[in-house]
């Protein structure tokens, strides 16, 4: 498939972005596919009409995880530049402003596991498996899976999936907390889509300034995450006009229309 046909990003009402990965047969994350997200993600983040990101696979697969055919043909040395671009570009998925949301169809495993690891929310269809699956081609999750799934399901879960390789099957991955909720088998972009519209009804600068403060308040102290939250509500949520239209519709006992603003 031509370079520039891997990501396909559809727009649609209300700020609602869809990326679709296209890399059949199993949606590969090789380097053409990664550096055309990248620049997907690059747009998406310049643009303050954003209001929430969806990511899905086309096809039989979420992802694949890394091109181990294209793995093979790498020099070792140009290894630790190929995993410091993932992990880039995962992070900065993770750091996006609105909130991004994988639908996982069929497999998501290795780079593609990490891939829906990087996104705030995840709907599986209930015939997906997730897994690290990486130990058994003698490599580690280095796309930022050894940090992300601690975090997700707890550093316990996560060195037996990691240890393992094991697959996790759609309605564990939810019992762990690593999928938000399981839909019927290819509904899971539609699940998806509209958890994508609910919040882009909501006030779009608070939604961002929620997620910030959740990241980032994460990787610190409760009293630093408390100063930050009490920043971001001082800076971000009491000087927008937004504020103000939230109240008024409430006490109008109307729908608003936040204007991100």
């Amino acid at each position: 498939m031509p370079e520039g046909d891997l990501v396909v990003r559809k727009s649609e009402e209300d700020g609602v972005h869809v990326l679709t990965l296209r890399h059949p047969p199993v949606n590969a994350l090789n380097t053409a596919l990664l550096g055309e997200l990248g620049r997907s993600i690059e747009a998406l983040d310049a643009d303050p009409s954003v209001r929430a990101v969806v990511v899905t696979g086309e096809g039989a697969y979420f992802s694949a995880g890394a091109d181990l055919k294209e793995l093979a043909t790498l020099n070792l040395s140009d290894a630790p530049s190929l995993v410091a671009r993932g992990q880039a570009l995962f992070s900065r998925i993770e750091a996006l402003g609105a909130p991004v949301i994988a639908a996982v169809n069929g497999l998501a495993v290795g780079g593609g596991l990490e891939l829906a690891l990087a996104c705030d929310l995840r709907i599986v269809g209930d015939s997906a498996k997730l897994g690290a699956p990486e130990v058994n081609y003698g490599l580690i999750p280095s796309y930022g899976g050894t940090q992300r799934l601690p975090r997700l399901v707890g550093p316990a879960k996560a060195r037996e999936l990691i240890f393992t390789g094991a697959m996790v099957p759609a309605a564990e991955a939810v019992r762990i907390g690593l999928a938000n909720r399981s839909v019927p088998s290819g509904q899971e972009l539609r699940a998806a889509r509209d958890v994508a519209h609910t919040i882009a009804q909501r006030a779009p600068k608070a939604v961002r300034a929620a997620k910030r403060a959740i990241r980032e308040g994460a990787d610190g102290s409760l009293d630093e995450g408390l100063r930050l939250e009490a920043q971001l509500f001082e800076t971000e949520v009491l000087r927008s006009t937004d504020l103000a239209e939230g109240i008024a519709a409430f006490v109008e006992r109307r729908p608003p229309k936040f204007r991100g603003a």
